[in-house]
């Protein structure tokens, strides 16, 4: 057995005070109502990707709020969109449960990704960003070999990157912006997938981004909400094929979501303002809400969950 350095187990033993201190302490009842900014939000609009942190409000990714249990201690993950929204909640989740992580993003969001990779070597553990465009083939097989090589293997993948642009017609959608959806949302999931699988070992686990979309489509969100039901598809494709192998594969299917892909061009301005108070609590959800989620279909408690599609609503959706 492998023994501790004087500087692990002194790592450890704040890790024990910290987890003993949340247990310990009296959690009060939350009404989710009242728990995040409600609409009427100001109209906002940023080029294409956006940044979370130039957004008002700035959303909650959980950087001041989850506290880990050593859940997911000295696991390997790799998360696609890691910079920003739900993908950014659930890199620095995995960092506070003990997995070291890479996030892949774009270029463009570098000055997000940072503040993530921060929070990640804050929380003790490696943090490994990889920027770079999930519509090219051979990025996609280099983002994995990469990521092994940063890691030392891997044992969570998260597709979690997405395109989606609104669009009041099916007569506005070029080809262009069409292919760039669909290759961002099926094609890069499908060849990371296939660059992962060789790697991963009974136990690991892989978890898909759906949508409300891919079960009730906005008018609006023609092309998104094909991919999102595709992805639904393949989580569930997939679970049957590789459940002999050992590998878990889940999906989350979340609501209206306070990220950045919403004020780049994921709604318009009109329904920016009144985003998410058509949803039970009168409020769009932040991606803090759903890191739990991702938590446990990663680890080892999670085990006879697969090919399951879990939602995150506020009270929409049907999965």
């Amino acid at each position: 057995m492998e023994k501790l350095t004087s500087e692990d187990a002194m790592k450890l033993s704040t890790q024990d005070k910290k987890i003993k201190s949340n247990f310990e302490e009296i959690k009060p009842l939350e009404d989710p109502r009242g728990k995040y900014p409600k609409p009427p939000f100001e109209r906002q609009f940023q080029p294409f990707p956006g940044l979370a942190h130039n957004m008002n409000p700035v959303p909650d990714h959980g950087e001041d709020s989850y506290i880990g249990a050593g859940r997911l201690k000295g696991r390997k993950a790799l998360i696609t969109g890691g910079d920003s929204g739900i993908g950014r909640a659930a890199a620095i989740a995995y960092a506070r449960e003990g997995a070291d992580v890479v996030i892949n993003y774009l270029p463009e969001e570098q000055s997000d990704a940072d503040q993530v990779l921060e929070l990640i070597e804050k929380a003790g553990q490696k943090g490994f960003g990889i920027p770079g465009d999930l519509r090219n083939e051979s990025f996609c097989k280099e983002l994995v070999g990469q990521a092994i090589e940063k890691l030392g293997g891997l044992d969570i993948l998260i597709n979690n990157a997405g395109h989606q642009k609104t669009n009041e017609s099916i007569l506005d959608i070029s080809t262009e912006a069409f292919d760039r959806t669909m290759k961002t949302n099926i094609y890069a999931p499908f060849w990371i997938i296939k660059a992962a699988l060789p790697h991963l070992r009974p136990g690991s686990s892989i978890i898909g981004l759906s949508s409300v979309q891919a079960y009730d489509p906005s008018e609006d969100l023609y092309d998104y909400a094909q991919t999102k039901a595709a992805t639904t598809s393949y989580v569930k494709s997939l679970a049957k094929q590789l459940g002999p192998k050992g590998i878990r594969v889940n999906g989350v299917a979340p609501g209206p979501v306070w990220t950045a892909l919403e004020i780049s061009g994921g709604q318009t301005q009109e329904k920016i303002e009144v985003f998410g108070e058509d949803t039970a609590f009168g409020r769009p959800g932040q991606p803090a809400e759903l890191a739990s989620i991702f938590v446990h279909l990663a680890e080892n408690v999670g085990s006879f969950a697969t090919g399951q599609i879990y939602g995150s609503a506020g009270g929409s959706g049907q999965p």
